[in-house]
């Protein structure tokens, strides 16, 4: 059985509400799972302790069953020194596409041109 610790929303429309889960893969997103290990209120403050509240024991044992936490989880395990930082390539996330690197070197153009005529007078 492939195990996931992942997010599983709740809350209402447009106030969401997170409970961290242990659940099979094949589950749904917000169908069953078998243990809540903490919450994730993104609403909340960044710097505030009960935006994340998760039971570490519990995590970790799962994660010792063998159970892969998502993306996001991962992160907020990192945030919480129960695993080490992993490097990521984002390679493509800063980069524009090429209709706006288009508007970009026209509007560079533009503006380098009056910059041209007051300095040759």
């Amino acid at each position: 059985m492939s195990m996931k610790i992942r997010l599983a929303r709740g809350g209402s429309k447009k106030r969401p509400f997170y409970s961290i889960v242990a659940t099979d893969s094949r589950m749904p997103r917000d169908g069953r799972f078998l243990e809540k290990l903490g919450t994730y209120n993104p609403l909340l403050a960044k710097d505030d302790e009960k935006r994340v509240v998760m039971n570490l024991e519990r995590v970790q044992y799962w994660l010792g069953q063998g159970a892969q936490p998502t993306d996001r989880i991962a992160r907020m395990l990192e945030a919480a020194g129960a695993r080490p930082k992993a490097a990521r390539a984002n390679l493509k996330s800063g980069t524009p596409g090429k209709a706006m690197a288009e508007r970009a070197a026209k509007k560079a153009a533009r503006a380098a041109e009056p910059a041209a005529e007051p300095a040759a007078e």
